[in-house]
């Protein structure tokens, strides 16, 4: 099958037909853009929505993605990414590969195709010259014949007549003779023409169009063959991904089978927890005999001085409902936060206070870091002078230095409130809140005393019939309990005062440098010791700031840092 045979005279359609198959190409390209542009658009919306609800950096909406639940939702977000770039990916694949190879073989093509039908269109103006020329021969072949068959006639006549000269009748006799040989002329030159226009057309017909129109017909299949490469390409771009995209949904499914939801609720415990007892019975009051009514716990006549108040903070409470009422008001205006967290439940308390605690330990760290760095610094402008001023660097180091010790104090006031959380120091009383700044706030006036007896919950929380003035007095006489029936331990040592000590919780002891003290508890591993002044004045101190001399260690100092 070929075109030159079958289609030789269809030029014209042959032409309109290649053309509508770069129409069809052109409108490939412009499908496979639209699809690139809508991929692009598709990982787009899908990066901005994982965006939308990923969690926001330290905020409560990050400590939600503790729970396993919430991982598995934050494992989608992050895999969506990698799904959109996996589109992101097919775009600028068939962008490659796609688009710009077939935009540049469309104008090689056109090129190709406008050169064919230049040589088609020139092999059909020669064959219309030279039928042209052919068609001027015959009219001429034509005329001159019939020019020398009247010249014929009229010489005959001439002859014929007998009145007419013998010259007259000479000069038609020769110009009847010069006609026919005009027409023999014409008929040679007629039949030549011929000839060579039957060669030309022969040619035509069976060389020059069969060849051009061979040579279309392979560009229109190459054409073709591209079309369907690149549609093959298109399908395969799309599977290259499918590997990744599987990948992407497996990690989901891996995440979604990794919810555990008894972890969830072991950490709703740990989020929640407060470390309260729950309250126990109510004591029957008798108000029969009010002249000999027992004293009870849920009464706070106790700490006006007609008993001992059995309130811990932290501790038991027998018989309390302070968890499950109403705070007062006048709490609800203190607004702020304590720094030591002393309105929080004693468990939540003590994960706030070990938070910070860790927090300060890495900041000391990083201090620690860079003294070092500055230091080996120094120490390179020391050995070599050319390189910087060693004393440039006194400054910052001791700037950095001073840095260090501040943090040391803070980390050693939240280990201080630790300590008393987790109960390996006294607990504080409300008094001594007080002095720390936890209720500067509370200045409200006192209730009525003649209504009825009011409890206090450890968090700072009011019972509706609580008033400010009894609960000092319930934790204040708690405290002194606590320690009244205490026997006086006896020295095991002395200490030496490193640094100064400003003992402002309670349970603690102020020291100066230098001073000399005694030893009555050393260090449990807790990091401090308690120490005595004299009979009135005792307390804990953090034992690196001491140097220690125990008794039962003869051999000297046992220096503790």
């Amino acid at each position: 099958m070929s075109w030159g045979i079958e289609l030789w005279d269809q030029f014209d359609n042959l032409e309109k037909h290649t053309q509508w198959g770069i129409d069809i190409l052109e409108k490939y390209i412009k499908f496979v853009k639209e699809r690139t542009e809508i991929e692009l658009s598709y990982a787009k919306q899908l990066r901005n929505l994982s965006k939308k609800y990923q969690p926001k950096k330290n905020s409560k909406e990050e400590e939600e993605y503790r729970y396993t639940a919430c991982q598995a939702f934050l494992a989608t977000l992050n895999e969506m990414n990698d799904y959109a770039g996996q589109h992101e990916l097919i775009s600028e694949n068939m962008t490659s590969q796609i688009i710009v190879e077939l935009v540049r073989y469309v104008q090689e093509l056109k090129q190709e195709r406008k050169s064919h039908f230049h040589d088609g269109r020139k092999a059909q103006q020669h064959i219309e010259m030279c039928w042209k020329q052919l068609e001027s021969s015959k009219r001429r072949f034509e005329r001159d014949c019939k020019e020398a068959d009247r010249a014929q006639q009229y010489f005959e006549k001439m002859d014929a007549d007998i009145n007419v000269t013998k010259a007259d009748v000479e000069k038609a006799r020769q110009q009847a003779q010069t006609r026919h040989q005009m027409a023999e002329d014409s008929k040679t030159d007629y039949s030549s023409i011929l000839q060579k226009f039957n060669h030309e057309q022969h040619e035509y017909y069976h060389t020059h169009v069969p060849n051009i129109f061979q040579k279309i017909q392979e560009m229109e299949e190459r054409r073709i063959v591209r079309m369907g490469e690149s549609v093959k390409t298109y399908a395969e771009l799309d599977r290259q991904v499918i590997p990744i995209i599987g990948k992407c949904l497996d990690e989901i499914v891996k995440a979604a089978e990794s919810i555990d939801p008894k972890n969830d609720s072991q950490l709703v415990v740990e989020a929640y927890k407060s470390g309260f007892e729950p309250p126990g019975d109510i004591e029957f009051e008798d108000y029969t005999q009010p002249m000999k009514r027992t004293v009870s716990d849920n009464s706070l006549s106790n700490s006006r001085g007609e008993g001992k108040s059995e309130l811990k903070f932290g501790g038991k409470s027998k018989g309390k409902l302070w968890p499950f009422i109403k705070k007062n008001k006048l709490s609800l205006k203190l607004g702020a936060t304590p720094e030591d967290f002393s309105n929080l439940p004693p468990e939540q308390r003590r994960k706030k206070l070990q938070q910070k605690v860790d927090e300060l330990n890495k900041e000391i760290q990083k201090e620690m870091d860079q003294r070092d760095a500055i230091t080996k610094m120094k120490d390179v402008y020391l050995k070599n002078p050319q390189m910087g001023d060693p004393t440039s660097l006194d400054h910052k180091l001791a700037e950095v230095s001073q840095n260090i010790d501040k943090l040391r104090l803070e980390t050693q006031k939240f280990e201080a409130w630790l300590a008393e959380v987790e109960g390996r120091l006294p607990a504080r009383s409300d008094q001594a809140r007080r002095q720390s700044g936890m209720y500067e706030a509370q200045n409200a006036p006192s209730v009525n005393n003649c209504a009825q007896d009011r409890e206090s919950s450890p968090d700072g929380s009011y019972t509706e019939e609580q008033s400010q003035e009894s609960e000092v007095k319930v934790l204040a006489t708690d405290f002194d309990d606590e320690f009244d029936d205490e026997e006086p331990l006896p020295a095991i040592g002395t200490c030496k005062a490193l640094y100064t000590f400003e003992g402002q919780n309670e349970g603690t002891i102020s020291v100066v440098e230098g001073e000399t003290l005694y030893v009555i508890e050393e260090d449990k591993g807790d990091g401090w010791t308690r120490i005595r002044r004299n009979e009135d004045e005792e307390g804990y101190v953090p034992t690196s700031y001491v140097e220690v001399y125990l008794d039962k260690n003869a051999k000297g100092a046992k220096t503790y840092i």
